[in-house]
């Protein structure tokens, strides 16, 4: 996690395109290669010296059941030193890849196996050399009892702050309309196994769902749920909130369980998340509605005391209405201040569709937090011709809002950066943004139209469709004031950057990626 300490200074902050000042990033590509048919970057493992460590992979095809996986490592220039398909058989068995993980500094194969005979799924470890090849030792740190192939079980893994830590966790076998069952083993770096218990979760499965698992640096374990009302209740606009957050602490080796109630009354909780700061309480951090589920009209911030193991901090702070209303319509802006002015709770403005994707913890018990509009349409019709429907889904990825809070739970600021990526039937592939910190600024990368760049197109926004783009940052400093420059042309570049798999990988560096059909090719952005 990285840690960030903005400079209390509030000031309400708007977006704004600055060509004419120094572009605060420069990008130098590596040389391009082509890649093996039907493959592909999945992402970016780690950092390692003089390099990075990636992760190649291609899925089963009609003509190929079989499937492979490379670990290519690039050096600090973005070239490839090697690129290591990893053998997924053993003792003649062909084993399904789970995973690359680092703990603590060492790299890890995650593969599973099914025995049908003793129905089970096994999760294996493997250590991975300096040369990415795995070790003939295989540590089992994983088990599920299986019916068959198909109904084989998930492992899943998360990782401590530190990095120190691995967590793997998998859901047990039980009845349904009755409490999920869940393994916990956490492992320390050498893949000893610290602890691990079966757990029951105290609700049944019908009024509750898990939203996210965290473990810290000495091994406790946190789960983040919702609970319903009642088994027909769902998250919705019945004018009050049906649903409510817990966190379930196990601490002490499993032994140790507690239960937080996380809720604002009759607000809706919109969206949330959690992170353990060093000292070992939980930072929870998110959005919150007056009148549905799916909209945000202010943040929430809440502290658990790690030693008293009570909720020392729950506060709440609405977003000006200016920052709200710079996304709607005249028509629109004028609806909510006649709701805001005879007091229409279920009229006013709101965000909508955003999905929070960071909770960056301040060194000073504040937060930041990132978020994305994020949506997808579903467009459906019948060939006149043939009769036959025929359905398109529109991927959106717009706005990024960051909010930095202050220790209190008072918004310092809000800030946004205006995008449009609207695409067709492609997930968005080449949509949404990467982030990076440097020097207590805020940078963010993503594709954009080059006219929304231009001072000569301000009173427009252009959707970025995939042609005409350009590579574009945009700098968040400390007291929120957003500059957005165009990077590189598309075209310049000779490929189109995939956002989702650029990743940070030193102070002041970015390793980004793009693609063009089978070419490719990694780039060092460095911020000045």
């Amino acid at each position: 996690m990285h840690k960030l300490l903005f400079i209390i200074c509030f000031s309400s902050v708007f977006s704004v395109t600055a060509q004419q000042d120094i572009i605060p990033a420069q990008i130098e590509w590596g040389p391009e290669y082509s890649e093996p048919n039907n493959s592909y970057i999945s992402r970016i493992i780690s950092q390692i010296p003089g390099g990075f460590l990636a992760l190649r992979l291609r899925n089963p095809t009609a003509i190929s059941a079989k499937e492979r996986v490379w670990i290519e490592q690039y050096t600090d220039d973005m070239k490839l030193k090697r690129s290591e398909e990893i053998d997924l058989k053993y003792k003649k068995k062909i084993r399904d890849f789970e995973d690359v993980i680092t703990v603590g500094g060492k790299h890890y194969l995650l593969t599973s196996f099914n025995n049908v005979a003793k129905k089970k799924n096994y999760l294996f470890a493997q250590e991975l050399s300096a040369r990415l090849q795995p070790s003939r030792k295989l540590t089992l740190v994983g088990e599920i009892d299986s019916k068959n192939k198909v109904k084989e079980g998930n492992f899943d893994t998360r990782l401590s702050q530190d990095s120190t830590k691995l967590l793997i966790y998998n859901q047990l076998p039980y009845e349904r309309n009755t409490p999920e069952q869940f393994a916990f083993r956490v492992f320390d770096s050498e893949m000893n196994e610290l602890w691990k218990k079966n757990i029951k979760l105290p609700y049944n499965d019908d009024v509750f769902s898990v939203e996210d698992y965290r473990t810290d640096k000495d091994g406790n374990v946190y789960v983040l749920g919702i609970v319903y009302e009642n088994r027909a209740a769902r998250r919705g606009g019945s004018g009050r909130a049906n649903y409510r957050y817990v966190v379930l602490a196990y601490t002490d080796s499993g032994e140790r369980k507690k239960e937080y109630k996380i809720d604002l009354g009759q607000r809706f909780i919109t969206d949330l998340t959690f992170r353990i700061a060093n000292d070992g309480d939980l930072i929870l951090a998110g959005f919150y509605s007056e009148r549905d589920s799916e909209n945000a009209k202010g943040t929430c911030y809440f502290r658990i005391d790690s030693k008293s193991k009570v909720i020392k901090q729950s506060t709440i702070k609405e977003f000006d209405f200016e920052f709200i209303a710079s996304e709607l319509s005249n028509r629109e802006i004028r609806r909510a201040e006649r709701a805001e002015q005879r007091g229409d709770v279920s009229k006013e403005a709101e965000l909508t569709s955003y999905s929070l994707d960071e909770l960056i913890l301040r060194s000073d018990g504040g937060a930041v937090l990132v978020a994305e509009q994020y949506y997808i349409f579903r467009d459906e019709f019948q060939d006149f011709y043939t009769g036959r429907f025929t359905a398109n889904f529109y991927y959106n990825y717009n706005d990024i809002i960051v909010v930095n809070i202050r220790p209190d739970g008072e918004i310092e600021w809000a800030s946004r950066i205006p995008k449009r990526q609207r695409t067709v039937n492609d997930g968005g592939y080449f949509s949404s943004y990467a982030m990076s910190i440097t020097r207590g600024k805020l940078f963010f990368i993503y594709n954009d139209d080059a006219r929304n760049l231009d001072p000569n197109y301000r009173n427009r926004l252009f959707d970025f469709s995939g042609s005409g783009s350009v590579i574009a940052v945009s700098e968040v400093d400390m007291k929120g004031r957003v500059r957005s420059f165009p990077l590189q042309s598309q075209r310049d570049a000779s490929v189109a950057t995939r956002p989702k798999v650029c990743k940070q990988n030193g102070k002041r560096t970015m390793a980004v990626y793009g693609e063009d059909g089978r070419r490719y090719r990694f780039g060092v952005l460095t911020f000045r």
